[in-house]
C-alpha cells in the first residue's frame, strides 16, 4: 500500500499544471456551492422576515362556518310555509367579543412564543383635501412588538408613544407620503359609521412590504375600542407567533379545541411564499451541483489523459505483479487527494466570497447589506458532494487502467 501511495504522489507532482487545474475546478465548484446556498438561504430568510412584519404565523378571527349546509327539508303538506336562509349572508356577530380567555388558553400551548390582539377596521384618513382609504390597526403595543418586531421598522418616532397618548397615530411611510404629512402633523380619521377623530402623527414605519407601508396606520387598542364603541375585550384578530413557523399546521391542530373561531396557519393564505422559498433553494442546489459536475468532468478528462500517458508504466507495474486493485488504488488516490485539497481551499474561498458579499450595501426594510446566511451544513454538504464527484471522476479512468493487458501494451 505504501508503494501505491508513493506512485500516486509521483504522478500528482510530475504534472503540476494538471494538478492545479483539477484542484481549482473543484475549488471553484465548492466555493460556488457554498456562496449560492448561503445567499439563497439569506434571501429566503429576509423575504420571510419582511412577510411576517404584517402577518403572524397563526391567526384567529371570526369567520363564517365552512361546514356543509343542511339540505332543505321536504314535506307533503302543501299548506306548509318553509323559510330558507343563506348562512353566508347572515352574520350575527362581528369580531371576537371576549378575547381574554382565548388569549390566556392560547398562551399556555407549548409551541406558542408570543400572542397579540388587534382591532382592524378600514377607515378614511384626511389631510386637507387629500383623502385616502387605509387599514387601521388598534394594537397592544408590547405584544405587537413581540410578534412583529415593529419597533425595529420605525424610521421616525417611537411605537411605545401609542401607550401614552390616545390621540397618537403611527403611519406607514408610503401612506404618509401619499397624504403629504410628516412627524407632528395632525390628520383626521373617519370610520365607516361616520365617526371623525383627529390624531397627531407620532411615528413612521417602513417594513419593506409595499402593501403594508402604503395602507397601514396604527393606534393603541384601547383608543381603537373607544373610536369604534367596542367593549373592553373586543378584538377582530388574535395574532400568534410560534417557535418554528414551519410547524404552524401542527400547532393549529393543538389549538383546535380552544375556540370555535377560525384558526388559520399562515400557509393557507400565503402558499406562494413557501413555494418561492422552495424554488429558490432548488435553483441554488441545481446550479451548484451543475458546477460541481462540470468540475468532475474536468477531473475525469485529466485522469483519463494521465492513464493514456502512463499506459506503459501501468503495463510494467502489472508485469511486475501489481494487481488491477493496486492500479485502481493508485489512480483513485490521486483523484481523492485532488478532491480533498480542492475541497478545503474551496471551503475557505466560499466563506471569503460570502463575507465580501455580506458587506455589499443593500438598503431595504431593516437590511443594510445583501443577506447571507452562514450555515455549517452548507459547508459540510459542499465538501461531501465535492468528494463524491471527484471519487467517481477518478474511478472510471482507474477502472480502465486496471484492465490494461501488459502483453498487448508491450507489443504495441
Amino acid at each position: 500500500m505504501k508503494t501505491n501511495l508513493k506512485i500516486a504522489w509521483v504522478h500528482l507532482t510530475s504534472r503540476f499544471r494538471q494538478l492545479l487545474v483539477a484542484t481549482l475546478s473543484v475549488t471553484f465548484g465548492i466555493s460556488m456551492y457554498i456562496f449560492m446556498n448561503s445567499f439563497m438561504s439569506g434571501v429566503n430568510d429576509a423575504q420571510t422576515d419582511i412577510t411576517f412584519t404584517s402577518m403572524a404565523h397563526i391567526r384567529i378571527y371570526n369567520d363564517l362556518s365552512d361546514s356543509t349546509p343542511a339540505p332543505i327539508a321536504t314535506t307533503n303538506n302543501t299548506g306548509t310555509i318553509q323559510i330558507v336562509s343563506n348562512a353566508h349572508n347572515i352574520r350575527y356577530t362581528d369580531g371576537i367579543k371576549n378575547a381574554d380567555p382565548i388569549v390566556k388558553a392560547i398562551s399556555s400551548v407549548s409551541d406558542v412564543a408570543h400572542v397579540t390582539e388587534q382591532l382592524n377596521q378600514n377607515v378614511f384618513i384626511r389631510n386637507g383635501v387629500t383623502k385616502i382609504s387605509a387599514s387601521l390597526s388598534g394594537i397592544d403595543v408590547p405584544n405587537e412588538d413581540a410578534v412583529f418586531g415593529i419597533s425595529q421598522y420605525m424610521t421616525e418616532g417611537n411605537i411605545y408613544t401609542l401607550e401614552k397618548r390616545t390621540d397618537a397615530i403611527v403611519l406607514g411611510l408610503g401612506l404618509a407620503q401619499s397624504l403629504g404629512v410628516k412627524m407632528g402633523d395632525n390628520i383626521q380619521l373617519t370610520t365607516a359609521d361616520g365617526v371623525n377623530k383627529n390624531y397627531t402623527i407620532c411615528g413612521l414605519f417602513q417594513t419593506g412590504s409595499t402593501g403594508t407601508d402604503r395602507t397601514k396606520a396604527m393606534i393603541s387598542i384601547h383608543a381603537a375600542r373607544q373610536v369604534f364603541s367596542k367593549n373592553k375585550s373586543y378584538v377582530t384578530d388574535i395574532q400568534i407567533n410560534i417557535k418554528d413557523y414551519n410547524k404552524a399546521r401542527e400547532a393549529v391542530v393543538k389549538m383546535n379545541g380552544i375556540t370555535n373561531y377560525k384558526i388559520e396557519p399562515w400557509m393557507d393564505g400565503n402558499s406562494q411564499l413557501d413555494s418561492a422559498n422552495t424554488l429558490r433553494n432548488i435553483l441554488a442546489v441545481a446550479v451548484s451541483l451543475t458546477i460541481l459536475i462540470v468540475a468532475g468532468f474536468g477531473i475525469y478528462n485529466i485522469m483519463n489523459m494521465t492513464v493514456n500517458e502512463k499506459i506503459r508504466e501501468i503495463a510494467i507495474l502489472k508485469a511486475m505483479g501489481y494487481s488491477g486493485k493496486d492500479i485502481v488504488v493508485i489512480f483513485l488516490t490521486q483523484s481523492v487527494v485532488i478532491g480533498i485539497v480542492g475541497g478545503i481551499v474551496g471551503l475557505g474561498l466560499g466563506y471569503l466570497i460570502s463575507i465580501v458579499i455580506s458587506h455589499v450595501p443593500f438598503h431595504i426594510a431593516t437590511l443594510n447589506t445583501l443577506p447571507i446566511n452562514f450555515e455549517p451544513k452548507d459547508y459540510v454538504l459542499a465538501f461531501i458532494f465535492g468528494l463524491i464527484v471527484t471519487f467517481f471522476a477518478g474511478y472510471l479512468p482507474a477502472a480502465k487502467a486496471s484492465k490494461v493487458d501488459p502483453v498487448d501494451i508491450m507489443r504495441s
